[in-house]
């Protein structure tokens, strides 16, 4: 098991490079998260502006 955690002696370039790449898929899960978010609001912002005026339908 040693084995595959050193990965052949090449570890202190391969774990790093699985961090960072987890990293940034988390980053961007997290920006998509808020992005789609933001998106809601906007369109529930637009969606009372346009029943303003119509007797609440």
């Amino acid at each position: 098991m040693s084995e595959f955690f050193q990965m052949g002696g090449y570890a202190l370039y391969v774990w790093p490079c699985y961090l960072l790449s987890a990293l940034v898929l988390g980053g961007l899960a997290f920006q998509s998260f808020r992005s789609y978010r933001a998106a809601e609001d906007k369109v529930r912002q637009f969606e009372r502006r346009g029943r303003g005026g119509e007797d609440g339908q």
